[in-house]
C-alpha cells in the first residue's frame, strides 16, 4: 500500500468511491485520450492534418484499445509521462495516420488539460455534495431553532443559546463556502491548455490560438488570454477555497467531538447496531465518525500548502513544482469529499440530548445569566458599579457551591431595587435568548434564497 487512498481497509475513512473513480488511471488516460482526439478532430478540420489521418485517430483514442500495465512499464523505462500513450495511439493508427498523432502538441497540454478535465468532474461532484450539506443544515436549523442550550467561550459556560443558534452559524458559513465554489466555475479556474512547447503555438502555425480555442470549447474548458504553463495560480485557488472550505468541516467535527463528551453529552452521532467501539472496553459509544470529520482538514490544509509551492514554476515549465499538483488534487478532492459526505450523514442522523442541554444550563445555579443581571441592576446603580456587585456574588457563589440568586438577594443594592420573583425570572432562559430567532430565521430565509 503507498497511500491510504489506495488501501482497501482504510480509503473510506480518507475519501468516497465517486471522488476516487475520477482520480483512477483509466479516467486519467480517457481525459487524455479525449484531449488527443478532439485535438485531431479539430486539426482536420481546420486542414492542419488530413482529414482521413484525423478520422482514424478518432477511432483508435479509446481506452479499450490501452493496456494500463503496458503503458506504465514503457513510461517507466522512457522516464517519461505520455510517450507510451503517444507510441501506443501512432501504432494503432497505422503508418500513414500515426505520423499525425499528437501534432503540433506538447506533453504539458495534454497532462494538464487531461488532469483540468479530471479537477472538473472532482468540482462538479464536491458541488452536489455540498448543496446537499446545506440542505441537512438548513433542515437542522428549522427543527432545533428553539433547543435551548449553553453557550461556550474559551471552553467555559458562557450565556444561553439555541443549538439551531450554532447550526445556522455553521449553516451560514457552508453557504459562503458553497458560493466560492460556485465563484471558481464563474471566474473561469477550469482552463485547459493547447499552446505547444512554452506556450507560443509555434508548431501549430498561425491557426494555433483557433485550434486552441475549437478543441477546449468542445471539451468543456475556458480558454486562456494566454499560455498558463508557468502560472499555476488556479490550481492554488481550487486547493485554497477546499482548505478553507475543509476548515468549516473540521470545525464542525471539533465541536460536536466536545459535545458527545460523556461529562457534556449533548449530542452523539448516528449508532448502528452491531458497531464497537473499543476491543477491550465494550461500554464505549465512540465519536468515531465525528473524528473521522475532524481530522482530515489537517492533511486538506498540508495540501493546500503544498499546491502553493507550485506557483513557484521555474522558466516557461518545470517538472520539480508540477508534480505537486499530481499528489495534491486527488488527496485534496477525496479528504474534502468524504468531509461533506460524512458531514451531511452525522447531522442528519445526530441524536440530540435536549434535557441534558437544559440541565447543563442549570448546572452552575444561575450564573450563565450573570451578564443579564449585571445589565438589568446597572440600569439602578450604573454598569461598573453593578459588574462589581454581580463579580463578587459571581465568586462567592463558585467559591461556595449556592445558589447565584441567593446570593444577589443578600446584596441591599439588589434586594431594596428587585423582587427575588423578578431574579428569578432574569434566569429564566426564554428571556435571555436575544435576537437570537430574528438571526436564525435571517440565515434560513438566506439559505431558502440561495441558487
Amino acid at each position: 500500500m503507498a497511500d491510504v487512498l489506495d488501501s482497501v481497509l482504510m480509503q473510506n475513512n480518507f475519501g468516497t468511491a465517486e471522488m476516487r473513480a475520477v482520480w483512477t488511471d483509466k479516467n486519467k488516460i480517457e481525459k487524455q485520450l479525449a484531449v488527443e482526439s478532439i485535438l485531431s478532430k479539430v486539426e482536420g478540420e481546420l486542414d492542419i492534418i488530413p482529414q482521413q489521418a484525423a478520422a482514424v485517430i478518432v477511432d483508435q483514442a479509446r481506452i479499450e484499445n490501452f493496456d494500463l500495465t503496458v503503458l506504465a512499464q514503457e513510461s517507466a523505462a522512457k522516464r517519461h509521462s505520455l510517450i507510451a500513450l503517444i507510441n501506443r495511439l501512432q501504432k494503432l493508427s497505422g503508418e500513414k495516420a500515426g505520423e499525425y498523432v499528437h501534432f503540433g502538441a506538447t506533453t504539458q497540454d495534454i497532462v494538464d488539460t487531461g488532469i483540468m478535465l479530471q479537477t472538473k468532474e472532482a468540482y462538479q461532484i464536491l458541488l452536489k455534495d455540498s448543496y446537499h450539506l446545506v440542505e441537512v443544515l438548513k433542515k437542522q436549523t428549522k427543527k432545533y431553532r428553539a433547543t435551548a442550550m449553553i453557550g461556550r467561550t474559551h471552553g467555559i459556560q458562557a450565556i444561553p443559546i439555541t443549538f439551531g443558534f450554532k447550526l445556522a452559524v455553521w449553516l451560514d458559513e457552508a453557504i459562503r463556502n458553497l458560493q466560492r465554489l460556485l465563484d471558481l466555475d464563474k471566474k473561469g479556474v477550469f482552463v485547459g491548455t493547447l499552446s505547444g512547447a512554452v506556450g507560443t503555438y509555434a508548431a501549430f502555425g498561425k491557426k494555433g490560438p483557433e485550434i486552441e480555442k475549437c478543441v477546449l470549447t468542445e471539451l468543456g474548458l475556458n480558454v486562456p488570454n494566454i499560455s498558463w504553463q508557468s502560472s499555476r495560480d488556479r490550481f492554488s485557488e481550487f486547493a485554497a477555497v477546499l482548505g478553507i472550505y475543509s476548515g468549516l468541516l473540521g470545525k464542525i467535527g471539533h465541536e460536536l467531538f466536545n459535545l458527545m463528551k460523556t461529562e457534556v453529552d449533548e449530542v452523539r452521532e448516528p449508532f448502528r447496531e452491531g458497531e464497537i467501539g473499543s476491543s477491550t472496553m465494550p461500554q464505549k459509544r465512540n465519536p468515531a465518525l465525528i473524528e473521522g470529520l475532524a481530522s482530515l482538514t489537517q492533511p486538506v490544509f498540508k495540501d493546500a500548502g503544498l499546491m502553493f509551492e507550485s506557483l513557484l514554476f521555474d522558466g516557461e515549465r518545470d517538472a520539480i513544482h508540477w508534480r505537486n499538483e499530481w499528489i495534491v488534487l486527488p488527496e485534496i478532492t477525496n479528504y474534502v469529499d468524504a468531509q461533506l459526505k460524512g458531514a451531511a450523514y452525522i447531522l442528519d442522523g445526530l441524536q440530540v440530548n435536549e434535557q441534558q442541554m437544559l440541565r447543563n444550563i442549570q448546572l452552575q445555579g444561575g450564573l450563565p445569566f450573570a451578564e443579564k443581571i449585571m445589565f438589568n441592576l446597572g440600569k439602578i446603580v450604573g454598569k461598573q458599579t453593578a459588574h462589581k456587585i454581580v463579580y463578587q456574588c459571581a465568586m462567592e457563589t463558585i467559591e461556595e457551591k449556592e445558589q447565584f440568586v441567593d446570593v444577589l438577594y443578600r446584596q441591599n443594592e439588589v434586594s431594596k431595587n428587585f423582587s427575588k420573583a423578578e431574579l428569578l425570572s432574569w434566569i429564566d432562559v426564554k428571556n435571555d435568548l436575544g435576537s437570537i430567532f430574528e438571526k436564525v430565521d435571517q440565515v434560513l430565509q438566506v439559505a431558502e434564497d440561495f441558487k
